[in-house]
């Protein structure tokens, strides 16, 4: 525990008028907060973002110590506020300060992947010997890495860090940090090499981690990293480890090398390999049984990644009154003394707003009084199959479930318990890359524009609910949806941002007034009609966005003609109000184009100026869609929309930005079938040889477009191998050639996702990723996760 004087004075900040507040938990996300009168908030400002504008929000919830760039306005009076010329690197000095105490061994992991996987076996090997503090999930970055390196305590013995870095003259401010005795280069990719000259330029930039390292452990198979170790003066010994080419046995020999300098004999080494569990590198959210959602993380249970896990739970929006409940079992290995571990947790429990514990395992079974506290009901368990063989899970209902357990309670038998059941073939929804392309349209943008999320259509196929719930927790002004009935969903199941109505219908005006969905408005019907409705229900200043026809010449105002009878017609009432101007690009994603864009921009700009100058009030513009964002900065103006670059297609190039959903099946049968037979209805595709022919669970009924078989189009099965659509696609069913590849009944297949974009599809079919995104039938199941 520091001090806010302690801390100003190694941060080399000004003791200026500080309480001295003490300090255990350090936040650089203001939503994360937990425990708000131990907590030091600093406020770093990003590309992306500034902290600062969250100081305000923070103090009412109870927190008192930051460090901040600038002092805000406002009356502030029992705050603390560290002043520091630079945030992020105070919070890398004090992070460096404190590992500075610890006389430890230390290893740092990098590389271009594998990190967190070499991370989480070595943790399952040495925590048998060692009390061990680890990076949480993938905390690597230059914030990531601070706030890991502060989860070091008196009873660590070993920890071991990340370091990511993605620019030049990055890994230096990480190395500082953590401070590795030990040093584990996993390999090096392609992944950031955008940004930088040359593969020899990021592994040396990479290898600063390990320039006083005692021991450098790499891969003796990578000729480039060899090289530049060879160039780099490191001080430490080398370990080469052998390399087969095989990712999975390559990092195993990392850990081994890692073990033996540890100390571990190489008979427990090899025993506890091929005991090793896998790395849950997500977190999932799943459909229940009896309106139940999941939350399975259920591969590890420890302290740290529990919180992550609650934090994460806490700061989804759900209907009020609906409950959260967490499954957890026995903490292991943790180094702290069971009472004061489940003391500890029944008191995060209460800071995250659990309300129903449900335990398994002998330990905590033992200290149900630590629970006592709980508002809701409280199970015991002494293991999984007690839990299992009773009525406990089948009572649970309208419930939010986060399922936490050590890999020794196998909790996956809980979750399939409790999950509800459908057809084997699924939509895997990335949330994490949701977040990363919002940030990659951000990163184009002012801090002080606006940005408008388009969930119509049920997120383009990936689910408007679980979207928008992830775009609300990362500050989105707008979301927008195609017709009151979206709208209403996502309002039921909590969601409190504002939202526009696209395609607002003359029946619905009673519902957007209910659920405060703000309908566009493009024809004097539509807003003639609208007045007269809110003026009956006794509505003022409603807010409506107002829709200019620049050029698209599908629905809107004439920017020229139509403005003064209907700045007159807003003038004359009081029942609406204009909150936005907007318009739309034909072309905004071709440079064949720009010519009509420069016109489209100049008629908007030329409507769009007469509505502002006829009110007081501010009346945001907005007309760059995701194509816009990118390739019209100078257009911005106060708000912008991004729709299909959100879901990870850049429209300007119909590459992947970041992909988000992952069409996946299994295979149901495989025949063998002779040459000069035919496969499927019509008779379309007769076979040159003798072939394997696999089915798989998915048709044009599931969003398979038809036009993809008879060899059109194809899929990957195993994530590696292509295969054709063979046959016309039925409407349950498709048949896949799988004659050369290596697979079996119950193998995966991906229908689009990684690998294989739904650009391609789209290509292959006449069409655009609009269609083939939204396609996706509602029976298919979505599951979505977070990387950890």
């Amino acid at each position: 525990m520091y001090t806010t004087l302690e801390i100003a004075s190694i941060v080399g900040a000004p003791n200026v008028n500080l309480v001295g507040r003490e300090i255990d938990w350090l936040l650089t996300d203001s939503r994360s907060l937990c425990y708000p009168e131990s907590t030091l908030f600093f406020a770093i400002k990003t590309k992306t973002g500034d902290g600062h504008r969250y100081i305000g929000d923070l103090y009412k919830r109870g927190a008192r110590a930051f460090v901040v760039s600038e002092k805000p306005a406002g009356d502030f009076p029992d705050a603390d506020f560290i002043i520091v010329p630079d945030t992020l690197r105070a919070l890398q000095l004090l992070a460096a300060y404190h590992r500075s105490r610890f006389n430890i061994p230390v290893i740092g992991i990098t590389g271009s992947n594998g990190k967190t996987l070499v991370k989480e076996w070595l943790y399952q090997l040495l925590a048998p010997n060692f009390t061990v503090a680890r990076s949480p999930r993938s905390y690597n970055s230059q914030t990531g890495v601070p706030l890991s390196v502060w989860g070091l305590w008196e009873k660590s013995e070993v920890a071991i860090f990340e370091a990511a870095i993605s620019e030049r003259n990055e890994m230096a401010a990480l190395e500082r940090i953590i401070k590795p005795t030990i040093g584990i280069f996993t390999c090096l990719g392609s992944a950031h090499q955008e940004n930088f000259s040359s593969m020899e330029e990021k592994c040396k930039e990479k290898l600063q981690l390990m320039k006083d390292a005692e021991v450098v452990i790499y891969p003796a198979g990578d000729a480039i990293i060899k090289e530049c170790i060879s160039q780099s003066n490191l001080k430490g010994r080398l370990l080469a480890c052998p390399t087969t080419g095989n990712a999975f046995e390559d990092n195993k020999a990392l850990c081994r090398a890692a073990c033996r300098e540890m100390g571990l004999d190489d008979d427990v080494i090899e025993e506890r390999l091929r005991a090793l569990e896998p790395v849950a590198m997500r977190l999932e959210v799943k459909d229940g049984q009896n309106d139940c959602t999941l939350i399975n993380d259920s591969y590890n249970s420890d302290l740290s990644s529990l919180d992550i896990a609650l934090d994460f739970m806490n700061r989804r929006p759900e209907k009020e009154g609906r409950q959260r409940t967490l499954i957890v079992s026995d903490i292991l290995q943790s180094g702290v003394e069971p009472h004061a571990l489940y003391t500890q947790l029944a008191d995060l429990l209460q800071q995250r707003g659990i309300n129903n514990l449900i335990a398994v395992g002998g330990i905590i079974s033992a200290h149900i009084d630590c629970f006592a506290g709980l508002q809701g009901y409280r199970r015991f368990f002494p293991n999984t199959d007690a839990l299992l063989a009773g009525d406990t899970l089948a009572t649970l209902a309208h419930q939010l479930i986060l399922i936490k357990g050590a890999r020794s309670f196998h909790f996956e038998r809980i979750t399939d318990r409790l999950e509800k059941k459908v057809h084997e073939t699924i939509l895997e929804v990335n949330l994490s890359a949701i977040v990363k392309n919002l940030n990659y349209y951000r990163s184009f943008m002012k801090p002080e524009t606006k940005m408008v999320c388009m969930v119509k259509a049920d997120a383009y196929g990936a689910g408007a609910v679980e979207v928008a719930k992830t775009l609300q927790d990362h500050n989105v002004d707008y979301l927008a949806v195609a017709v009151a009935d979206e709208g209403v969903i996502l309002r039921e199941k909590g969601i409190t941002q504002g939202i526009m109505v696209m395609n607002p219908e003359m029946s619905s005006f009673s519902t957007l007034f209910q659920y405060r969905l703000e309908p566009e408005i493009y024809s004097f019907r539509l807003l003639n009609a609208l007045i007269h409705a809110a003026e009956h229900e006794g509505i003022t200043n409603f807010p409506v966005h107002i829709k200019l026809d620049t050029g698209m010449h599908r629905l809107g105002f004439d920017p020229v003609k139509d403005m003064p009878q209907l700045i007159s017609r807003f003038q004359k009432q009081t029942a609406l109000i204009p909150r936005s101007v907007f318009s739309h690009f034909v072309g905004s994603d071709s440079d064949h184009f720009d010519d009509f864009s420069d016109l489209q921009y100049q008629r908007f700009l030329t409507g769009s100026q007469q509505l502002q100058d006829a009110f007081p009030h501010p009346i945001l513009r907005h007309i760059c869609n995701s194509a816009g964002i990118e390739r019209f900065p100078e257009r911005h103006l106060e708000m912008v929309r991004l729709g299909l670059g959100l879901y990870g297609i850049n429209s300007c190039n119909n590459k992947t930005i970041h992909n988000v959903s992952t069409l996946r099946t299994t295979i149901l049968q495989i025949h063998d079938v002779k040459a000069g037979e035919s496969i499927g209805y019509s008779r379309r595709t007769v076979l040159e040889r003798d072939s394997r022919i696999a089915s798989l669970p998915i048709g044009y009924a599931d969003g398979l477009n038809r036009l993809l078989g008879n060899r059109q189009g194809f899929c990957m099965v195993g994530g590696m191998w292509r295969a054709d659509y063979v046959g016309n696609i039925c409407m349950d069913v498709c048949m896949i050639d799988v004659t050369d590849i290596p697979c079996e009944e119950g193998d995966l297949v991906t229908i689009f996702g990684e690998g294989l974009s739904p650009s391609e599809l789209a290509s292959r079919c006449g069409t655009i990723p609009y269609e083939i995104l939204t396609g996706i039938a509602p029976r298919v199941k979505r599951i979505y996760f977070e990387d950890k």
